[in-house]
């Protein structure tokens, strides 16, 4: 599953979110439309997310995270192919949501909860290496804005779509149900669980329930914190190749090279993920990682060549890496599995003011003042700011009814 996982999410970033800016950039030449209108295809790509978060996460704690997955790729292949077709915007825009649509079902949300169901002790590690997938994901960008240039974007994202149904169908199949319904164990091992002190059994962890969890404060740093990181990742992934194209005069292909860099550094984060992530401190390392995203942001808005831009690359992709995975290694650490997926869900209603703001700000200051300087520039400040979110987002105390139920215990 976590190879499947890998490899759906590899197809993911490269030949969608990743690739996002390039599309950005062609169409904006072809089609004349503002930057603005364009951010809006993300914004509403963000907004669907928020809107079915909570339902996805109810779904996917009632009936497999693994059903969904299998319906997401057909569903996300199919608005690939209808993006090829558009001649508006309202078109450009109804073809994203078919997409946006598909990744929710088969992307980041139900894979990591599909791999959170099977480890405990290398949780951050399995959930690095499936985040290795979008990472990887990057360095193929190249190939597709290549691929735009030579055969166009409508070739590109028609077959684009072909190759997510017929490679990413029979990938899909080898997600399974929690290991408690095949007859497995959290981490396959009862004994070497139990030995290196896992918690094995979902009856032994602290479970918090979604009405529990949103009670408490780390719910909502976590998740704020969160949605501010996004404002990094999404505002990139929408206008950074437009951004270094129009301010330093690079080919899309060229500017897509820095996407490359950028992509390369990211796997260096998640390679590090994977072999600290279940030894530190989660939480510490997203606020530094927030730090990172903030000044990669700011070398980004003012660069005047490919030093700064080769500096916006390292940072802003190694702390993608690192931090990506750790959000919801930390939401699991935090509040158990049993109502992970609800967890999750309602969270995306908080993450999604980062994945709209962020595109929308940048988009939206680049049309006023006619360069990207500004706007990249507050996010920069908004992002850093955000490190403060994950230091103070400490670990909730146990809920009520298990601590009542620990004194009763200690009574007898």
């Amino acid at each position: 599953m976590v190879a499947a996982g890998t490899t759906l999410q590899l197809l993911q970033a490269a030949l969608m979110q990743q690739a996002f800016g390039a599309y950005v950039a062609v169409l904006a030449a072809e089609k004349g439309w503002s930057k603005t209108a364009l951010s809006a295809g993300a914004a509403l790509q963000s907004m669907e997310s928020a809107v079915i978060g909570p339902a996805l996460g109810w779904l996917c704690d009632r009936v497999g995270p693994y059903r969904l997955i299998r319906a997401g790729v057909v569903i996300f292949g199919a608005g690939m192919i209808a993006l090829s077709r558009v001649e508006s915007l309202g078109g450009f825009y109804a073809a994203l949501i078919v997409i946006a649509l598909g990744t929710s079902l088969a992307g980041y949300f139900p894979i990591n909860i599909a791999v959170i169901h099977w480890f405990e002790r290398y949780r951050a590690r399995a959930l690095s290496i499936v985040g290795l997938g979008m990472a990887v994901g990057g360095l193929f960008v190249p190939l597709v804005a290549g691929s735009m240039q030579i055969f166009g974007w409508r070739s590109t994202a028609m077959w684009s779509g072909v190759l997510i149904i017929v490679l990413c169908g029979p990938i899909s199949l080898l997600f399974k149900d929690r290991p408690q319904a095949l007859g497995q164990e959290i981490d396959g091992d009862w004994a070497a669980a139990k030995a290196a002190g896992g918690n094995a059994s979902d009856d032994e962890a602290v479970e918090f329930t979604a009405r529990e969890a949103l009670r408490t404060r780390a719910f909502w740093l976590v998740s704020l914190g969160h949605g501010f990181a996004l404002l990094a990742v999404t505002a990139v992934n929408v206008h950074a190749i437009t951004l270094i194209k129009e301010s330093l005069g690079y080919t899309v292909a060229q500017a897509s090279l820095v996407i490359t860099l950028m992509t390369a550094a990211q796997v260096v984060g998640v390679l590090a993920g994977m072999a600290f992530g279940d030894r530190l401190n989660k939480r510490l390392v997203a606020a530094f990682c927030m730090l990172m995203h903030g000044v990669g942001l700011m070398l980004l808005a003012w660069a005047q060549g490919p030093v700064m831009l080769t500096g916006f690359a390292l940072l802003h992709g190694a702390a993608w890496g690192l931090r990506g995975p750790l959000m919801q290694a930390i939401r699991a650490d935090y509040f158990g599995r049993r109502s992970i997926g609800m967890i999750m869900g309602l969270s995306t209603l908080i993450v999604a003011i980062g994945q709209i703001g962020g595109p929308m700000i940048a988009g939206g200051m680049a049309d006023m003042t006619g360069s990207y300087r500004s706007g990249f520039t507050v996010l920069a400040v908004l992002v850093g700011l955000g490190s403060l979110l994950f230091y103070f987002g400490s670990p909730p105390p146990r809920p009520v009814r298990a601590a009542a139920t620990d004194s009763a215990a200690n009574a007898l």
